[in-house]
Formats: structure tokens, sequence, C-alpha cells
């Protein structure tokens, strides 16, 4: 890797937290500058614009994410462990995998109405997540480890959105009250299907 592509990189890893924390709209070139040290003309060697940086923290956060959750799935070896490991690994708000929380949801919820760029690498990480998440679900079905009769792709989205809610509802209470309950909840319909 090149001087450039590690000062480039190293650009991206320490305005992923702030991006992820603040918002885009909210943080500020200057905010990037004062974590990575280098000075407004050196980042604009490195990125055009704010957008440009935005856009590349928004991939770097997503797939710091879903390499954090393939490791944790990795180590189980039934699909019940994998959506347990799942579910508990998304669930612990007080240290989210991601500093700053899910940037699906902090990300998605900012850029919906207002940077089509971003809403769409949301979408697109969302449906790889489900997609892993059905793919666990087919592959229990697969094995007869899950007996029940049920409809994998929609016990996956109802399985994600329980969790993104749950996250949102706990960072809106600033607690983690609601999220043991949706964690409880999802358990017990895991333990149903077998």
């Amino acid at each position: 890797m090149t001087k450039a592509a590690r000062t480039k990189q190293l650009i991206i890893e320490q305005a992923a937290p702030i991006f992820n924390t603040k918002g885009i709209a909210a943080t500020a070139m200057s905010d990037i500058m004062e974590a990575t040290g280098l000075a407004k003309g050196s980042l604009y060697v490195h990125f055009e614009n704010k957008e440009e940086l935005c856009n590349a923290v928004v991939d770097y956060t997503m797939h710091c994410l879903s390499e954090k959750v393939k490791q944790q799935l990795d180590r189980q070896k039934t699909a019940k462990g994998k959506l347990f490991a799942y579910v508990d690994f998304l669930s612990n708000t007080k240290q989210p995998p991601i500093p700053g929380g899910c940037p699906m949801l902090n990300f998605g919820m900012e850029a919906d109405d207002t940077n089509p760029v971003i809403k769409k690498k949301v979408n697109k990480n969302i449906t790889l997540a489900v997609a892993t998440l059905t793919s666990i679900l087919k592959e229990g079905i697969a094995s007869g480890e899950f007996r029940q009769p049920f409809n994998a792709e929609e016990f996956a989205t109802k399985m994600f959105a329980l969790l993104e809610g749950g996250i949102m509802m706990s960072r809106m209470e600033e607690n983690s009250k609601t999220m043991p309950l949706i964690v409880a909840i999802l358990k017990k319909e895991i333990e149903l299907l077998d």
C-alpha cells in the first residue's frame, strides 16, 4: 500500500466513528481535520469533497459490520447457534459492534429523504443482512434442524426488523430495557422452529 493509500485509509477509519455518531449533516470537515491531525488541503488531496469522504465512510462501516457479523456466525456450527449469535451480537446497545451504533440505522434514517446514493448503499446492506438470515434459516430447514414449516424470508425480515427497531428504541429511551425483551421474543421464536 502506498503512503497516499495508507493516508486515505487512515482518514476513512478516523472519520467513520465521527460520521456514524454525529451524522452526515452535522459532521464538518473541521471535525475530520481535528481527528486526523491533517490540514484541510491534505484532506482534499484524498477526497474531492465531504460527500466523497462520506460515501467511503459508509462503505467502510458497512464492510466492518458485515465482517464482524460474519466472524460471529462462523464460530457457530448450527443454524440455531448462528441465529442466536446474530441476535446476541447486534443486541448489545451499550457496546455496539461499530462505534456510534448501527450504521444501517444511523445512515439510513438520515439519508432516507436526503441522499439517494447513501440510501442505496444502506438498502443494499439491509438486503444482504436479510439474505444472510434467510440462508441460515434455509440451512436449518434443509438439515432437519428446524422442523416447523415456515417462510424463511419472512422470518428473516421480521428478525432483522425487530433487532433494528430494538436498537432504535433503546437509543431513544437511553436505556436497554427494550432490547432484552426483543432478544427473549426472538430466541423463543427460534426455539419453536425445531
